[in-house]
This record gives structure tokens, C-alpha cells and sequence, in this order.
């Protein structure tokens, strides 16, 4: 081989390497593309969702809910304001717990304003800038200060709904454990910032519940590692001492809320809404489910709820609104 052709061999190897290196060592690298990835994605579904958006709601946007460059949160009213008797409906973005944004979710709160519900979109510090459970702490405020800011803001702070899509729902149902559960509470280091009697129910869309149920294998193992790399800090995440914590089906308690939900048969975390709604139902607690049947068609992908421009899509909003109508103060 020439010594041109050797040089250039070594150029490739190395850079391979140093690609290989940032990627396994970093989890910078994987979770900004990933993050790219789902800001393409929310841009687009959003669009989509912009024309089913109706007139008239009230918003109120970037309110600090702590001292946190992140900790902000929306508020989305109905015309009149929020009708008597329903819930607020709090609500945590996805993305992976590394991308996502408050406002992915906003044409979505929108709808649901429109149909009479005070809709809160929650912000938090994603990963690997903040690792877990800051989310689920930064949650847990966004609660307090609802609570405290609830007649200055026209919501109800006496019935809350914690809802979320993907990561939002680990998050959503992991601070509605703490909130029902003394002692995971003291497991996570929460102090719960609202009476459990004021949370009435969660709603939870395509989510992961989990984490120690994942393998790395197969097309999205990567990504799996990559995310779980960013989120708990650990190159070896399935080893982490705090994985297991994080494994919300095991911490549920009879006292957790009543609960509703939904995922697509073509969304690789199905299993894992399955798995959550069954631990709920072994422990009493009362759940309403929207799921698929695998063999059916068409095949539904992760985060199908939002697309309102077809059936299962509007199907998982009249099941939702419905679920919600009939939470009881």
C-alpha cells in the first residue's frame, strides 16, 4: 500500500474512532442529535395540529415557577376561563428526557382549553444537563406554585390531572407516586408540595415507566442507551443505583389516582403502558385504557394522539375528554 493511501486509512480510522469515542464516553453528542430529532418532529405535529386549534383561548406564557432558567410553565384558558368543576389538567412534554419543549404541547393544551379545561404545559431541565429526578423535583414545584398561584392565575388547584406524553408520562406518574406514597416519597427525596387529595387523576400517553425493562439491542437500542446514558449519568445505565427507583410500576400503592391510558400498537414502548396500566389493576386502582390490538390496521406510532387528522387521533381525544368529565371533585 502506498504511503498516501496508509495515511488516509489512518485518517478514517481515526476519525471513526473519535466519533466511536464521543458517542460511548459523552452523552452529549447522542442527545443533541436526538434532541434535534424531536424538535423536527414536535415542529411538524404541531402544524398539523395548529388547524384544529380554536379561537378565543386565553394565554399565558413564560411564567417562572422557580428561580430555574428552565422552570417555566403556559397556561391555556378557555374564553370564559376554566368551567366549574373541571380539573386542571398539568401536563409534562416528552422528548426522551433530553430534548423536547413546553411548547410542543402547546396546540394540543389549546384543544383541550377549548373544550373547557385549564391546560398547564410544565417545563423542566432536560438531560445531560440535569440529570434524574431533577424533572420530577422541578414537578413537584411547578405543583406548589400552582397551588399558591391558583386565584391570581383563574385555575382550580383543588383537582389536578398530572398528564404527559413519553418521557412527560414517566415523570407525570413517578411524581403521582411520591405524591400517594409515603414512602417513595422519602425514596426519591420529595417533599410533596400539594395534599394527595388534590391530585385526581393522571393521564398518561405513550410513555416509558420502566427504564430497567429495556435492552439494548435491536434498531432502537442505541438510542435506548444513549438516553439512559444522559438521564441517570451512567455509561452503564442499567446499573445505576437509581435505575431501579425509577421503575414507577413497582412504587404504585392502592392510593395512586384513578388513571387513563393510551399507545399506539406500532410504538415500541407499548409494552410499557401495558405493563403500568397492570400494576395499576393489581394494586385496585381504577384505569381506563385506549390501546390497539398489534395485528390491527393501521399501524399507530409513538405519539399518535396528536395527529387529529386521523380517527385513532380524535378517538384518543374523545376518550380523554370523556375520562376527564368524569372526574368528580
Amino acid at each position: 500500500m502506498k504511503p498516501r493511501a496508509i495515511r488516509i486509512l489512518l485518517l478514517c480510522l481515526g476519525v471513526a474512532f473519535a466519533v466511536y469515542a464521543a458517542f460511548a464516553l459523552s452523552p452529549w453528542p447522542s442527545a443533541l442529535l436526538v434532541r434535534g430529532i424531536f424538535a423536527y418532529g414536535a415542529s411538524k405535529t404541531g402544524e398539523a395540529l395548529a388547524r384544529h386549534v380554536p379561537a378565543g383561548i386565553r394565554a399565558q406564557r413564560d411564567i417562572a415557577y422557580g428561580a430555574g432558567a428552565d422552570e417555566r410553565l403556559d397556561l391555556y384558558l378557555p374564553p370564559d376561563g376554566a368551567r366549574p368543576g373541571r380539573p386542571t389538567l398539568v401536563w409534562f412534554h416528552g422528548g426522551g428526557f433530553v430534548g423536547g419543549d413546553r411548547r410542543d404541547v402547546a396546540p394540543y393544551l389549546e384543544i383541550l382549553a377549548g373544550k373547557g379545561y385549564a391546560a398547564v404545559a410544565v417545563g423542566y431541565s432536560r438531560a445531560p444537563a440535569a440529570r434524574y429526578p431533577t424533572p420530577v423535583l422541578q414537578a413537584n414545584a411547578a405543583l406548589g406554585f400552582l397551588e399558591r398561584e391558583a386565584g391570581r392565575l383563574g385555575i382550580d388547584a383543588g383537582a389536578i390531572v398530572l398528564a404527559g406524553d413519553s418521557a412527560g408520562a414517566h415523570i407525570a406518574a413517578q411524581l403521582a407516586a411520591g405524591l400517594t406514597g409515603a414512602d417513595y416519597a422519602t425514596l426519591l427525596g420529595l417533599r410533596p408540595a400539594i395534599e394527595p387529595g388534590r391530585l385526581k387523576a393522571t393521564v398518561l400517553f405513550c410513555g416509558v415507566f420502566d427504564p430497567t425493562a429495556f435492552t439494548f439491542t435491536g434498531p432502537f437500542g442505541g438510542l435506548v442507551r444513549s438516553v439512559l446514558f444522559a438521564y441517570f449519568g451512567s455509561a452503564n445505565p442499567l446499573e445505576s443505583g437509581r435505575i431501579t427507583e425509577a421503575a414507577v410500576p413497582r412504587y404504585v400503592t392502592e392510593a395512586f389516582p384513578p388513571s387513563f391510558l393510551s399507545v399506539g400498537n406500532d410504538d415500541p414502548l407499548a409494552p410499557q403502558s401495558a405493563a403500568m396500566a397492570q400494576a395499576l389493576r393489581d394494586r385496585g386502582v381504577r384505569v381506563e385504557t385506549l390501546f390497539f390490538p398489534p395485528e390491527a390496521e393501521p399501524k399507530l406510532p409513538h405519539e399518535y394522539q396528536f395527529d387529529l387528522d386521523r380517527s385513532e387521533g380524535r378517538q384518543a381525544l374523545d376518550r380523554l375528554t370523556g375520562f376527564l368529565d368524569g372526574i368528580a371533585r
